[in-house]
């Protein structure tokens, strides 16, 4: 049987685009989803609460969430000072974004992508003395909401750059739910990832992610019950839905690792925590094996 990992982003993603909640809240939603099988958690980002308020209490909600030791957990930051804060609170799967489009980088991040490259490549040898690894994901990989289209030239450009200067792991995102399937296959017929997010947001994720397989990917982020988007782009609404991908590739044969009926209770609970009804279908309608 083919498996397919998926790493689950709503504690940190999914969180990042609502109304702040209590970090009490994210701790049990992080608990929780480290109860459903799944490999990968994305816990939190060390960002400067003024740029991110939702992330303001990630040193408190990590410090308070139970550690599954079959579970990575990873990190997200910006910089160096959110590096430092990842590596002294114990992550060894670190993350950081960097867009390619120069415009939605700078609404992001506040520099160009050319400075963010550089950036980059400053910070890869310190998270590597301290023993972690570096994952560099390319957001607006199919396309940007301020310049349109973009040219998967330029997104391979951006791997080869940090591939050269020591990344350990390539994530695509899908930023404002811009990709298509033929958008998929235009760009990773010129580069490939290790990873893919998509989003939703025009209803193509799932085909999108069948489209990936074909290709060869097997790692792609998800979110419960479709949580997220992006605080720094217009109509950028919810993550593809975790319990939809699992159902879909359970009922395909493929193995996921992950309990399906605790997964859409872990939605259930995001759903409640939020306070407002999320996208997901199957988090409505249940799984298709669910009879009356």
């Amino acid at each position: 049987m083919t498996f397919i990992s998926i790493r689950e982003v709503a504690p940190r993603d999914g969180l990042q685009n609502e109304d702040p909640v209590p970090a009490e809240a994210k701790v049990r939603l992080l608990d929780a989803l480290s109860d459903t099988g799944v490999g990968r958690i994305e816990a939190v980002s060390f960002v400067h609460p003024k740029a991110i308020p939702q992330m303001a209490d990630a040193d408190e909600v990590w410090a308070a969430s139970r550690h599954n030791p079959d579970v990575r957990y990873s990190a997200l930051i910006p910089n160096t000072r959110g590096a430092q804060r990842a590596i002294a609170a114990g992550f060894r799967e670190i993350e950081v974004v960097v867009s390619a489009s120069d415009t939605h980088n700078r609404r992001n991040l506040n520099r160009s992508t050319a400075e963010s490259l550089d950036d980059i490549a400053a910070l890869i040898p310190l998270v590597h003395e301290s023993g972690a690894t570096l994952e560099v994901i390319v957001a607006t990989s199919f396309g940007c909401p301020f310049e349109g289209d973009i040219d998967p030239e330029r997104v391979a450009g951006i791997v080869a750059r940090v591939r050269a200067d020591g990344a350990d792991r390539i994530a695509f995102g899908d930023t404002t739910g811009m990709a298509t399937p033929r958008r998929v296959r235009d760009l990773l017929s010129v580069v490939h990832p290790d990873l893919l997010h998509f989003h939703n947001t025009r209803g193509t994720g799932l085909a999108n992610i069948l489209t990936a397989l074909d290709l060869g990917v097997t790692e792609f982020d998800a979110s419960a019950g479709g949580l997220g988007g992006c605080p720094y782009a217009p109509g950028a609404s919810g993550n593809v839905a975790t319990e939809e991908v699992v159902h879909m590739l359970h009922d395909m044969g493929i193995d996921t690792g992950i309990d399906l009926d605790r997964l859409i209770e872990a939605a259930e609970l995001a759903e409640k925590i939020v306070g407002r009804p999320l996208p997901s279908g199957v988090l409505r309608a249940g799984p298709r094996n669910r009879t009356v």
